[in-house]
């Protein structure tokens, strides 16, 4: 099978490897598609991301559909949890299965990604995907389930004025999910035209955020990962509003004005990843057919292209770039 490993930053190599064997409470994956996420951006141009280096040549991709093709589930669909949790914890037994610190993630420090031909993975973590779905919605169920997950933090109201700093995927989806959520207004920022453009063609309620005055959002998503876009948030929000920090920054850190925000009063949530059943929800959401998901590729390569693809998320061409396997070879 053949299996894309990131070496270094930039250096990005097709391998042929052998492919892996299920473990127990596993089930062998072919790989349909894979999602470029910004930490996946991290990853290339940096080597890290969230203050984590890796060690080896790893694969990346973490927003993965598959085919299962062991056992009495193979010929479905899926769509692939990327967090597996320890389990034993203290923080698992809680039930923040998403904070645990003693888990895997698919694409991230020791553990490998989607962008290959086969992966085995935990069947529990396996999602099934409507019928009704294409592999372009499909693909786009993980984040889906990411802004579900912020969205529950930012704990919007109905008839609130709301925003979103960064329109990159996740961050559309976002405005989708408030204009749903009953937000009256939802205000935009986005230093590139086209992403900013992509949102305001989203729904009558979406505005620029630069045409709204100061400090009358009740909750701002910061999807960025920049200290500009966490203090655009910063001033647009109102006095004891609300900020839901999902952005992940480059250097691992976030800064703001602390005068500003605690003259404000101002709530910061932050958000990780996205809680167990947040990837069931998008999968019952996007099979009622009420929510656009696929329109957001904007971009199409073959994983023997990858290198291509990874050149374009770092240029922030487009709104999602996906690699297709295409089903990969038989084994």
């Amino acid at each position: 099978m053949k299996a894309l490993r990131l070496h270094a930053p930039g250096d990005l190599r097709l391998h042929e490897e052998p492919v892996p064997k299920c473990r127990k409470g596993e089930v062998l994956l072919r790989v349909r598609a894979v999602g470029l996420c910004g930490s996946d951006r991290h990853w290339f141009v940096e080597g890290t991301t969230g203050g984590v280096e890796f060690t080896r040549p790893i694969v990346l991709g973490h927003e993965i559909l598959a085919t299962i093709e062991s056992g009495p589930n193979a010929g479905q669909r899926v769509a692939v949890e990327p967090a597996v949790p320890c389990g034993n914890c203290v923080v698992c037994a809680r039930g923040d299965l998403h904070l645990c610190p003693f888990g895997a993630f698919a694409g991230y420090e020791g553990t490998d990604g989607g962008l290959r031909t086969f992966m085995t993975w935990p069947a529990a973590l396996c999602e099934p995907v409507p019928s009704t779905l294409s592999d372009d919605d499909a693909v786009l169920l993980e984040p889906l389930g990411v802004a579900l997950h912020a969205l529950d933090l930012g704990h919007v109201s109905w008839e609130s004025f709301t925003g979103v700093v960064g329109c990159g995927p996740i961050g559309l989806l976002l405005v989708e999910l408030l204009v749903r959520a009953g937000a009256a207004r939802v205000a935009v920022a986005d230093p590139l035209p086209h992403r900013l453009d992509a949102a305001l063609a989203l729904h009558p309620h979406v505005v620029p955020l630069a045409e709204v005055p100061e400090s009358e959002l009740d909750v701002v998503f910061e999807v960025a990962g920049s200290d500009d876009a966490l203090n655009t948030a910063l001033v647009g929000v109102r006095p004891g509003g609300r900020i839901v920090l999902i952005g992940i920054p480059s250097d691992d850190r976030t800064g703001f004005r602390a005068s500003l925000a605690r003259r404000k009063g101002v709530t910061i949530a932050l958000s990780r990843r996205m809680r167990a059943d947040a990837l069931a929800r998008a999968a019952r959401l996007a099979g009622t057919g009420s929510l656009r998901l696929g329109h957001l590729v904007s971009e199409r390569y073959a994983l023997e292209d990858a290198a291509d693809a990874f050149t374009s998320l770092a240029a922030y061409r487009g709104i999602k770039i996906i690699v297709q396997l295409d089903g990969g070879e038989s084994q």
